[in-house]
């Protein structure tokens, strides 16, 4: 699972870097912030994701675009906003069907 590795690495990059933070503080708890798009639009998605295979292969193609380095303090990945809502959706679909 290396998009879950990779997530788990930028998740702590981020989170010890921005610990005192207003953005990681407004973050639920089981949560975490993630930039979508060339505007980089924040959003806020349950931990539950990085499980998922959709959101795993997402990962894994902002690592190939990104690597771990996350100066923005989050992890952003190389997708429309309109496609990240899709991709969430269809998740949210999955997870209520089980």
């Amino acid at each position: 699972m290396p998009g879950l590795a990779y997530a788990k690495h930028a998740l702590q990059q981020s989170l010890h870097r921005n610990k005192k933070s207003a953005a990681v503080l407004d973050v639920p708890k089981g949560h975490f912030a993630i930039y979508v798009g060339e505007a980089q639009k924040r959003f806020v998605v349950p931990v539950s994701y990085l499980k998922h295979p959709l959101f795993q292969s997402l990962l894994c193609r902002a690592e190939e675009e990104f690597g771990f380095d996350h100066r923005t303090g989050g992890i952003r990945v190389p997708c429309k906003e309109e496609a990240f809502v899709s991709l969430t959706s269809q998740i949210n679909v999955a997870s209520a069907v089980l």
